[in-house]
């Protein structure tokens, strides 16, 4: 599982037009589901996003999480963070998992991230989506799930 966290001042995702999703300050998370992720991923990658410390202390320093400042989360499935680019012209999305076990996966992500006591919202899965969002920092992460046993 792969995430791209960015800590935003505001976010929104519409959907033939109609906004479906958004949040105030807080984080914009695009999430990618590989094909040997398992739920114990979902919830290891949920509760990394909740508590990485990326918002700024008293004292400037990166020593805060979007739970303690408050903040909400906006999830948007996004396969092509598992592409591979590193032959030819054309990527290669192989890496991503198919649709039947991504989206399961990708809800049990967003699902976990409420558990944590988040408010979140979400795109939806599959759809084209036009993704707004104004960057603070700008602050990007990019997150690996630790790899299964024998991987």
């Amino acid at each position: 599982m792969r995430a791209l966290i960015q800590r935003v001042a505001w976010a929104e995702v519409a959907v033939e037009g109609s906004i479906v999703g958004r949040t105030g300050h807080g984080l914009l998370v695009y999430i990618s589901i590989a094909p040997t992720d398992t739920p114990r991923d979902a919830q290891w990658m949920a509760e990394k996003v909740a508590s990485l410390r990326i918002f700024e202390d008293e004292n400037s320093k990166m020593n805060r999480s979007v739970q303690d400042v408050g903040g909400g989360v906006l999830v948007i499935s996004n396969f092509t963070l598992l592409a591979d680019a590193q032959k030819g012209r054309r990527p290669s999305f192989m890496g991503a998992a198919p649709a039947d076990l991504a989206e399961p996966l990708t809800d049990a992500f967003f699902e976990a991230l409420v558990g944590q006591g988040l408010r979140a919202e979400t795109g939806r899965f599959g759809a084209s989506m036009a993704v707004r969002s104004e960057a603070a920092g700008p602050v990007n992460i990019l997150l690996d799930s630790p790899a299964a046993p024998g991987v």
